[in-house]
């Protein structure tokens, strides 16, 4: 019989390399059970979810591709607690992950960008309706919450900012969604930033990267050898201050995972953002 105390957690996108470390740091913890791996990938189909992840030790859970069985399964061991989804996979399918996993009543704990304002107002409707939290988190790292509560502060005595992101060039999704969320705080704030000075002319499309709400600007960077890094830069008379945040590993980004996996499970409605949760 399944230890009802454990917590069954789904990785989707588990042969990802964020999927593979969810695996490492879900098979780690002490109050979660990997009930069950799911990735697209035809080469890694059958494979134990834990030699693939670089443990030294199977876990005797085969992958699939199979994500609505696995969903209808881990909803119905009624001798655990109830089930989360951890989603790292692709703007193109987090959508319908995030409404199949309501659906079967798991708790959805998404790091998949890339999802309109318009897809996530519908999915927290869905998630009211059914009373299941879930968890859209742009950004699983604790020093990216402090940058943008940095970045928050400093907007009061600052009027000119522009963000730039930079990620690995595998990476699906321009501007990232840490670099929106980020300025969407700061357009909260109740002010407009970069009023302009002279008529700006790009001679090539895009040079100043895209605007987003309240003048604000963002700049995407890909390449090989990046992870996830994120500059705000605040400018004013005869000064710069620059916040900057940078991953080495993504086991940064493992605490914030596992919280959210225990916290979602408190929640009856979707929530977006780590901050909400810290």
């Amino acid at each position: 019989m399944a230890n009802q105390n454990l917590i069954p957690v789904i990785v989707n996108g588990a042969a990802g390399k964020m999927g593979r470390e969810v695996i490492k740091a879900v098979a780690q913890a002490p109050d979660l059970s990997l009930m069950g791996a799911i990735d697209t990938s035809p080469e890694h189909q059958g494979k134990d979810a834990g030699e693939v992840a670089g443990l030294s030790e199977p876990l005797e859970v085969p992958i699939t591709n199979q994500l609505e069985p696995m969903l209808g399964y881990v909803a119905g061991e009624r001798h655990m607690q109830p089930g989360v989804m951890v989603d790292f996979t692709h703007p193109d399918s987090v959508y319908d992950n995030i409404r199949s996993a309501i659906a079967y009543g798991i708790r959805p704990v998404v790091g998949t960008t890339g999802l309109s304002p318009e897809q996530i107002q519908d999915l927290a409707d869905f998630a009211d309706k059914a009373s299941t939290g879930c968890l859209i988190i742009p950004n699983f790292s604790i020093g990216m919450v402090l940058l943008q509560q940095a970045a928050i502060a400093a907007s009061q005595y600052f009027d000119h900012v522009e963000i730039i992101e930079l990620h690995h060039n595998q990476k699906a999704d321009a501007p990232s969604g840490t670099a929106i969320q980020t300025a969407q705080m700061l357009a909260e704030m109740g002010k407009t930033f970069n009023q302009p000075i002279v008529k700006e002319t790009e001679k090539l499309p895009g040079a100043r990267g895209s605007v987003a709400d309240e003048g604000i600007r963002i700049h995407s960077v890909r390449l090989p050898g990046l992870i996830a890094h994120q500059e705000v830069i605040f400018g004013a008379l005869g000064q710069i201050y620059t916040l900057r945040h940078d991953t080495s590993d993504r086991t940064a980004y493992m605490p914030g995972v596992l919280l959210a996996i225990r916290k979602v499970l408190q929640l009856k409605s979707l929530v977006y953002g780590l901050e909400k949760i810290i």
